[in-house]
């Protein structure tokens, strides 16, 4: 039997963001000390109880908003729900043995676990070192009542197999502007790679073009917020980035000079990636070592590339070095901890990780936006800065423009207005047949008579195909 998994929490995920971080590197090793003290001691002793206090406050804490925490070791590294922890020291790499040489290489834990099962889960971890190899763990975890975790070990992927195809642009009629900008940033990214360099006049008008009519087009940013099936070649990311960089700078009410820096090191913050081979940009699944140096070279690349543009704003290649480095220190490229990037590199690291999970792989399905902005919640604080990360969701809302939603009404419909004081209750259109607008607009926050809400927003769901967002948000 499984418990039924409750609908993930949306609300006021950012302002919860420095209350359920979780250290995933700790936790592993929790449930390492966990499993040696219960082959040391008896069930009830002091150490036990103390450590599982610990790591059931911990998993619960966590759980509070996500449904499955989901902790994986990927080439030695740690992920937390997708989001590598990387952390070059030895006790990780002992942590990491020890599970691995178990065949434990991926612990998932669903909300409704409970302290007894995460007791019964290190008598099992514990056991497994005399277990046969052939013997299947999830066998072993049912016989404990233990239906709320399960355990596995990640295989390699053989990239000889079909990985699933994504087409690697939007599809389907575009908003003007931001075709323009997507054909004009393919240009200037493809004269680069080709070793022409960067053409500053081209990228003055591709930055204008985001700020004066792209950023603030209804059309334009239902197609860059809402699910992307597509996966994003780096030109096609980077005015993405922008665009969404240009919205938390006008947030935080950046003048003209400001938003001009801020729209250019965005659009530019990806193009070390030129010298990045693609079959390694568009591998089908994870890096390998050599891969991953080679990959978090790009930031090093682009600074360098941008550093010898003459006429450049002075703080473009500093954003192409630090997008990737954390607020509390950490990332890469690997310089001294106390440095903390500019508050334009936070900015895009900001749009970044949510251009990116919004986005399809060949690997893994695109995340929703409310999927999305928690993952920035719980990178707040630590990776991420958390008054930026409030100042984005604010500015989007959980439920974006040109987000395909369904009501607790089962209708269908699309996302043409958000409202800021409603951030839960977006005005929509609804879908009819032939996946054609309806006429009219409902307004998901108008209450009833007894003052509760007439609909609510149940779920974000992958956008039909076709699905022409012109014809929803042009005309709203």
């Amino acid at each position: 039997m499984t418990a039924s998994t409750p609908p993930p929490r949306r609300a006021h995920a950012a302002d919860d963001a420095e209350s359920t971080t979780l250290d995933p590197v700790a936790l592993f090793r929790g449930f390492v000390s966990l499993r040696r003290l219960t082959g040391m001691y008896p069930a009830g002793h002091p150490a036990i109880v103390s450590k599982l206090t610990e790591i059931d406050e911990s998993v619960q804490r966590h759980l509070q908003s996500t449904p499955v925490l989901q902790l994986d070791i990927i080439h030695g590294d740690v992920h937390l729900d997708g989001v590598s922890f990387r952390q070059d020291n030895e006790s990780q790499a002992q942590v990491v043995r020890e599970l691995s040489d178990l065949g434990v290489d991926s612990i998932h834990i669903r909300r409704g676990v409970t302290r007894d099962e995460l007791q019964a889960l290190s008598e099992v971890l514990w056991q497994l070192k005399d277990a046969p190899a052939s013997a299947p763990i999830q066998g072993r975890l049912e016989q404990r009542n233990i239906y709320h975790v399960t355990l596995g070990k990640l295989v390699p992927l053989d990239t000889r197999w079909k990985a699933q195809e994504w087409p690697d642009a939007p599809q389907g009629p575009l908003d003007p502007a931001y075709a323009e900008s997507l054909a004009l940033t393919e240009k200037t990214f493809d004269d680069v790679a080709s070793g022409k360099g960067v053409n500053l006049l081209t990228v003055r008008e591709i930055v204008e073009l985001l700020i004066r009519k792209v950023a603030g087009s209804s059309a334009a940013l239902g197609q860059i917020l809402a699910v992307k099936l597509y996966e994003n070649l780096t030109y096609c990311h980077s005015v993405n980035v922008a665009t969404l960089s240009l919205l938390i700078g006008r947030q935080l009410g950046f003048d003209a000079a400001m938003t001009s820096a801020l729209g250019e090191a965005a659009l530019l913050h990806d193009i070390g990636k030129t010298r990045i081979p693609l079959d390694v940009l568009k591998k089908p699944g994870a890096l390998d070592k050599r891969e991953r140096k080679l990959m978090e070279a790009h930031t090093i690349y682009g600074a360098e590339i941008l550093v010898e543009v003459a006429g450049l704003q002075p703080l473009t290649p500093t954003v192409a070095l630090e997008h990737h480095r954390a607020v509390t220190g950490g990332g890469y490229p690997d310089f001294d901890e106390a440095k903390i990037p500019h508050l334009l590199s936070q900015i895009v690291s900001v749009a970044d990780i949510y251009e990116a999970v919004t986005g399809a792989r060949s690997y893994q399905e695109p995340a929703t936006p409310e999927q999305a902005c928690l993952v920035l919640a719980r990178l707040a604080g630590t990776k991420l800065n958390t008054a930026l990360v409030k100042a984005f969701v604010n500015t989007i809302s959980f439920f974006p423009l040109g987000s395909v939603v369904r009501t607790d009404r089962d209708e269908l419909g699309v996302v043409v207005r958000t409202i800021p004081s409603e951030p839960l209750h977006p005005v929509i259109a609804l879908l009819g047949a032939g996946h054609r607008r309806v006429a009219g607009e409902i307004d998901t926050s108008r209450r009833g008579a007894s003052g509760d809400y007439e609909r609510h927003v149940v779920e974000t769901l992958r956008p039909p195909a076709p699905l022409d967002l012109n014809e929803f948000l042009a005309a709203s």
